[in-house]
């Protein structure tokens, strides 16, 4: 087993419940972190072995383009394409944070975390 981080994604997306924030946008962070068997890529140097980190990157970059009113229905969209298309990912975790949220105060960001693991094959 092993874990590919991929950190500090930073995209400019237009999520959020004010018509502003659509219409406006503002600067998000996504982080992630996978869990799958690393071992043969190990042995193998071949790509083709492991999850590669550009198509995970990909798969945030437009999940975040497509605008939603709250961050849990954006990272639930990147967990459902990762295990859709990446068979080798047996768990993954995301999180989305909005830089500089319009809540009323000085926040540097919100974030939400969200889970997920591969479901057993019957």
């Amino acid at each position: 087993m092993g874990t590919i981080k991929v950190e500090n994604i930073r995209v400019f997306a237009n999520h959020g419940c004010l018509k502003e924030e659509t219409k406006i946008g503002s600067d998000y962070r996504v982080d992630l972190e996978i869990k799958a068997n690393l071992q043969a890529s190990a042995k193998s140097d071949s790509l083709n072995d492991t999850v590669d980190y550009v198509f995970l990157n990909r798969i945030v970059r437009e999940e975040m383009a497509k605008p939603s009113y709250l961050l849990e229905t954006v990272a639930k969209r990147i967990l459902n394409r990762i295990f859709n298309e990446d068979t080798m990912v047996t768990k993954a975790t995301v999180w989305v944070s909005k830089m500089n949220p319009p809540i009323g105060g000085d926040v540097e960001m919100v974030t939400i975390k969200m889970q997920e693991k591969r479901k057993k094959q019957k």
